[in-house]
């Protein structure tokens, strides 16, 4: 990933959207490719078949330590600490007056280790906010966007399709949840989670392993109909699906309950976290 002084940052896939004719639009900041072919040809695809996406351009920070669990039952809106290992949960970043700073999902990845998957427009914000509310606990906050890719398959073979790669364990996990795996001897986190209101899955990985692991997911995804699908009909999917997007249904502006997102947000913490919780803090 780089950037120069007036250019948008490129994903780690940016050599291969050009190889598939992608078409590529701004967006927060990147360059990413908004359709490869026709957009209702993609949108038909995740619905049908299964749709493979470059979601690199999101955020990826984790927290790490023996407090990390009380400092996001702190940082967010949600009971984090409840969450299982290897689980995950949706979730919101929010000011002191409840408005909607991000919404984001934290996977749970071991007792003291959360990954955050934050949005492109938010993540300096986030990492900011998340840092000033953490230093108070033994947790650190790290922002990992930069050395990480993130590929997502989505759509009623997507499972068919990764089993074909990886085996039928991974794809065998339960929706909103995570697990570290190999795929083509690349180490990876697989999680059964998406955005498209289809059934798939969301792969963590090194930056440098992007392109190895998209080429061998579409290479066994063709078998099953998988085609590259681009941004925009990720957002046709989504809108069709009822799923809101940050800067459109939600932002500082509104909190949670004025978006019906108000059961997002827990006030049965126990313990540290909310002895030290300001009272206007949803």
């Amino acid at each position: 990933m780089h950037q120069g002084p007036t250019t948008l940052l490129h994903s780690p896939l940016h050599a291969v959207h050009l190889e598939f004719g992608a078409r590529f639009t701004g967006f927060a900041g990147w360059s990413m490719p908004l359709r490869y072919t026709r957009q209702t040809a993609e949108h038909r695809a995740v619905r049908e078949r299964a749709g493979i996406f470059d979601l690199s351009h999101m955020g990826q920070l984790e927290v790490v330590g023996p407090e990390a669990p009380t400092a996001l039952d702190y940082a967010l809106v949600g009971h984090l600490s409840t969450v299982p290992l290897g689980g995950a949960r949706y979730t919101m970043l929010c000011d002191d007056i409840g408005g909607v700073l991000d919404d984001l999902v934290a996977y749970r990845l071991a007792a003291d280790r959360y990954l955050l998957i934050t949005n492109a427009a938010n993540t300096a914000a986030a990492l900011l906010a998340l840092k000033s509310r953490c230093d108070r606990y033994e947790a650190t906050v790290t922002d990992h966007s930069a050395e990480r890719a993130i590929i997502a398959v989505q759509g009623p073979r997507a499972a068919d399709s990764l089993e074909a790669l990886i085996g039928a364990e991974p794809t065998r996990l339960a929706y909103h949840s995570a697990t570290p795996v190999e795929v083509v001897g690349r180490p990876a986190i697989i999680a059964r989670t998406g955005y498209t209101g289809e059934d798939g899955f969301e792969l963590f990985a090194g930056a440098s392993d992007a392109v190895e692991l998209w080429r061998a997911l579409l290479a066994v995804g063709a078998g099953h109909g998988m085609v590259p699908a681009g941004l925009a009909c990720r957002d046709t999917l989504r809108l069709e699906a009822g799923m809101p997007l940050y800067g459109c249904a939600f932002h500082p502006g509104v909190t949670p309950f004025d978006i019906g997102l108000g059961r997002l947000v827990s006030f049965d913490k126990t313990g540290d976290s909310t002895r030290r919780c300001s009272p206007t803090r949803v």
